[in-house]
């Protein structure tokens, strides 16, 4: 799977919108757009690190709700 797809698979599992994916992990809007237009390459490890961050987030919203 190439990186641009992999982050736009991830926007779409949190349901956001591209700009609060952006500002929510704090990467300019139309950075966002371009990796998922193929206007521009992402980094290879910026999905991994953005995985990452979602997953985290997931992992420690879950221990606070007690679940």
């Amino acid at each position: 799977m190439e990186a641009a797809d992999k982050i736009r698979e991830l926007r779409e599992k949190t349901g956001m919108t591209r700009k609060d994916f952006a500002l929510h992990v704090g990467i300019p809007l139309r950075t966002v757009e371009d990796w998922e237009a193929g206007r521009r390459k992402p980094p290879e490890y910026i999905p991994r690190l953005i995985e990452y961050q979602l997953k985290y987030e997931e992992l420690t919203e879950k221990n606070d709700t007690g679940k």
